[in-house]
């Protein structure tokens, strides 16, 4: 029994498929040209390639996209791969793959396959961050996506930095129309800037070299992202929050962050264990199969 699912990135475009057991029996990608039709072409051509190396064929496929569809439009909102807001892309999947087609915000996707069978597996509430190219998040409990009646739930990327410095306010400006979202804070292009680098690998890079301005940059980072994950530990209060996309592989994270998060939380204990994402760049492709039941 095989699940098929598709990773929509704002660079490439992922199809996999998994066993019973969630292990990979497909696993193809290709670059996102950037465009509504082709993009269509691209996730045909890639579900083709899935199913000739699984030898299954998909009869339903799960999609992990940026963004979420409105309830009332039908419509693609809140992506930043912009050329997708305002289209049905759901219903032009499934009539161009004709199969019926699920898709789910990124983020949901991440928190999913994490707590299925990954760094929250077993947890009853599970909060899983993108800390990538942008910034997003997922919730799931007892195994089940929340995604509220407005389709936005776990848009965290798009609310404001916590308790801001007055140098931190208003912020900078966001993609979405609004000032000092955590995404101009604590996605790695915001690192990397803070740190006066092109990437969030070459700050890190500095970091080890013993860089000081990178090294304060990344203390402003995890001072930034604790008040940003307190917040929502006041919330949902989760059992575990998991960390995907490029800043989850600085590993100084997981040592700082429970100690920079526990004098803001509204309690007098913090034991929220923070995790990196087990299946790394392939939870989103994994959680989207999960949309599914097996096939």
């Amino acid at each position: 029994m095989i699940r098929f699912g598709v990773d929509f990135g704002g660079t490439k475009i992922e199809a996999a498929a998994l066993d019973g057991d969630g292990c990979f029996v497909a696993r193809v990608r290709k670059p996102n040209p950037g465009n509504y039709d082709d993009a269509l072409s691209v996730v045909a051509d890639l579900l083709v390639d899935a199913e000739c190396m699984a030898g299954a064929k998909a009869t339903h496929l799960g999609m992990g996209i940026p963004g979420s569809i409105s309830p009332r439009t039908g419509l693609i909102r809140n992506a930043n791969s912009v050329y997708l807001n305002g289209r049905t892309f759901e219903q032009d999947l499934t009539a161009r793959l004709e199969r019926p087609v699920r898709l789910a915000n990124d983020a949901n996707c991440l928190a999913l396959s994490e707590a299925a069978d990954g760094a929250g597996a077993g947890a009853g509430v599970v909060f899983a961050a993108i800390l990538g190219t942008g910034c997003g998040g997922g919730l799931v409990v007892d195994g089940r996506i929340i995604e509220g009646r407005n389709g936005i739930g776990g848009e965290w990327g798009h609310t404001p930095l916590p308790w801001p410095a007055p140098e931190e306010y208003p912020g900078p400006a966001c993609w979405c129309g609004r000032k000092g979202c955590l995404e101009t804070w604590i996605a790695g292009p915001a690192f990397a800037r803070d740190a006066g680098h092109p990437s969030g690998q070459a700050a890190m890079a500095a970091v080890e070299s013993r860089d000081t301005s990178a090294a304060a940059a990344l203390d402003r980072y995890v001072d930034r992202l604790s008040r940003a994950l307190a917040a929502m530990c006041d919330l949902i209060d989760p059992d575990v929050i998991v960390l995907g996309g490029g800043m989850s592989n600085v590993e100084a994270l997981y040592d700082r962050l429970p100690s920079a998060i526990a004098p803001h939380v509204f309690s007098d204990t913090f034991e929220t264990p923070v995790r990196k994402a087990i299946h790394g760049d392939s939870s989103g492709v994994r959680g989207a199969a999960w949309l599914w039941p097996l096939s």
